[in-house]
């Protein structure tokens, strides 16, 4: 079978506008994602890339106001309008409950499609305990197992290690899709991924 493998954080927008389409394109090319939810901003630091919060007026403004908003609408996903409120807590219970997820044999795209659309639709907190355990039961999911699993040594080693896979190949941003190999940054290159796991492009 062949495999996507998926590197995004659990609060990223752009991982929220492609979580849909991804998942119709590994039915339709009967491919197997591979969630790898990451730290980003380590990430983005080893990357030599400007965090977003400290980008200029202008870049964030135009941002929120104009770009998500596009997306949005194409997409036809809610967004909450604005900034989540809960935007720069931590990563770690968040990621690490998709990942007990998928080690548990559970549907961790539908829990991660979840997860950001509470982010960015109700304005959720990703690193809330008791609202990732909700999100999950919501989902038939035994949340309560899957958030002490998040927080284990085990799962959180796990985190870690695709914090150091994404920095080792060069991922700078969120999301990042692998096809044998092959990156491909951002959900507007969906298309081309489903183009991939056809026909590999020449490198």
């Amino acid at each position: 079978m062949k495999t996507i493998d998926y590197f995004y954080s659990c609060h990223s927008v752009f991982a929220y506008f492609g979580a849909w389409r991804l998942e119709e394109i590994a039915a339709e090319k009967q491919a197997r994602i591979i969630h790898r939810p990451f730290d980003l901003d380590p990430v983005m630091q080893a990357a030599g890339s400007t965090p977003f919060r400290e980008r200029s007026t202008a870049h964030r403004a135009y941002f929120f106001g104009r770009e998500i908003a596009r997306w949005a609408e194409y997409r036809n996903l809610a967004i909450t309008g604005r900034r989540p409120t809960y935007h720069d807590n931590p990563l770690a219970p968040g990621n690490g409950i998709i990942i007990a997820a998928q080690n548990a044999g559970g549907d961790a795209g539908a829990l991660s499609r979840a997860i950001l659309q509470a982010h960015w639709k109700d304005d959720a907190d990703m690193a809330d305990p008791d609202t990732l355990t909700a999100l999950a039961e919501g989902l038939g999911m035994n949340g309560r197992d899957l958030m002490a699993a998040a927080m284990s040594d085990a799962v959180q080693a796990e985190h870690a290690e695709n914090t150091r896979a994404a920095i080792a190949a060069g991922v700078f941003g969120s999301p990042t899709y692998f096809v044998d190999g092959d990156m491909f940054y951002g959900q507007d290159r969906l298309e081309l991924v489903a183009r991939a796991l056809d026909t590999p492009f020449a490198r």
